[in-house]
């Protein structure tokens, strides 16, 4: 797929670092407290965030989106499910910070975060999105996601019941098993 017409020219998506981890927190802390695209109720530590990005060596990612030196986003690979079988399946993240939302950066990270996926051996990637996330839905769309169930009711944030729509999109024969 051609980059977005809009793409920031200087947008740079490379791994995520340790120096990093601040603008990543940040980014994450804001969904927290306000919005429902996490479940997460509390903050986190810049610790736990450590740690986090500790568990997302290979064949896991964390990616971070950089503009003009600063991180404006982040994508990651997590896994799936703990059982063995689930092993070629992961679930993604994306988070844009909130004065960079709407100019395609998340198309550009969540693109990369496909090849990433694929290229380490992933079969599928699963997203799981409250339905009121329209931007996040339209999102994986675009970049060929489709809809695989409903989950009703199976969280609960700032007084409200709330369902997850998942997605899933296939990726390519080269991250089948061998």
């Amino acid at each position: 797929m051609p980059p977005p017409a809009d793409q920031p020219s200087d947008l740079v998506v490379r791994r995520a670092e340790p120096p990093d981890l601040p603008a990543i927190t940040d980014i994450y802390n804001h969904a927290v407290l306000t919005s429902t695209a996490t479940f997460d109720t509390e903050p986190r530590s810049l610790e736990q965030q450590r740690r986090w990005l500790d568990e997302h060596g290979e064949p896991y990612a964390v990616l971070v989106a950089v503009l003009d030196g600063e991180v404006v986003g982040w994508a990651s690979l997590s896994p799936w499910r703990a059982k063995p079988a689930y092993r070629y399946t992961a679930e993604d993240s994306l988070y844009i910070h909130r004065e960079h939302q709407g100019k395609a950066i998340g198309v550009i990270l969540l693109s990369e975060l496909l090849n990433v996926a694929e290229a380490s051996g992933f079969h599928t990637v699963i997203a799981g999105i409250v339905p009121e996330n329209e931007p996040s839905l339209r999102l994986h769309r675009r970049l060929g996601f489709r809809e695989v169930g409903h989950e009703r009711e199976v969280g609960y944030k700032f007084d409200r019941w709330l369902d997850v729509v998942l997605m899933q999109k296939l990726l390519g024969d080269a991250a089948r098993p061998s």
